[in-house]
């Protein structure tokens, strides 16, 4: 039987998007998982530990019970962008387990509480937030930091898929791809007169295809 309710349905969007972030790591190198490949420095570890800390702060902290985690930078208290990256002496398995602590700790969180029940922000003004709209937050910025580690994975070696275990990808191989991409940029040129323009990044090479397994397809 489905257990259903505002809270349960909240915790499975959430829960849905922690485990994309994890299969997104599988079989990427250590070298890809930690790769830039924005040019803001977006990368596929560094999008793990800004949500173990958004988890931290929020399900935590706000509700007066802390947890050890990445220090968010926006919050004022550790390098811009600190959040957003691994050192190399920052081990995989290391960040992959502190989400996993964190996120217990977060469910132990929500289960604990009414979704009326209200939390405070740290700081000056101390704003008050009840777990109802913490649970929203973190449902949607998981969610959105869950469709840019959709991108990154794709631009390094074209895997690409909603979840472990589903095929929500068009049927095709990597010419029918391939021939799909050059009919959009087509359309793209057509609708803009022929003047399209490259963008610097791309210009450097930093597209997709250029990975290891440019080309490959998987629509898992």
């Amino acid at each position: 039987m489905i257990e259903t309710g505002h809270k349960k349905d909240l915790q499975l969007y959430l829960q849905d998007a922690r485990d994309t972030f994890l299969w997104k790591l599988e079989g990427a190198s250590e070298y890809d998982v930690r790769r830039p490949m924005t040019p803001t420095g977006t990368n596929l570890l560094g999008l793990v530990k800004h949500v173990t800390g958004a988890e931290a702060f929020y399900f935590g902290e706000v509700f007066g019970r802390p947890v050890e985690a990445p220090v968010l930078w926006i919050a004022g208290d550790a390098e811009p962008n600190a959040d957003l990256w691994a050192t190399a002496d920052e081990a995989r398995e290391q960040i992959v387990a502190q989400y996993r602590r964190v996120w217990a700790h977060s469910d132990a969180t929500i289960e604990s509480l009414e979704l009326d029940a209200v939390g405070r922000m740290p700081g000056e003004g101390r704003q008050e937030l009840t777990l109802h709209r913490v649970l929203v937050h973190m449902v949607a910025e998981t969610q959105r930091h869950a469709g840019h580690a959709d991108l990154v994975r794709e631009l390094i070696d074209g895997t690409t898929g909603l979840r472990k275990g589903s095929d929500n990808m068009a049927p095709g191989d990597a010419a029918w791809w391939g021939s799909h991409r050059d009919r959009v940029e087509r359309a793209a040129l057509d609708a803009s007169g022929g003047s399209g323009s490259a963008s610097r990044w791309a210009e450097q090479g930093q597209v997709a295809g250029d990975g290891p397994g440019a080309g490959a397809v998987d629509s898992r």
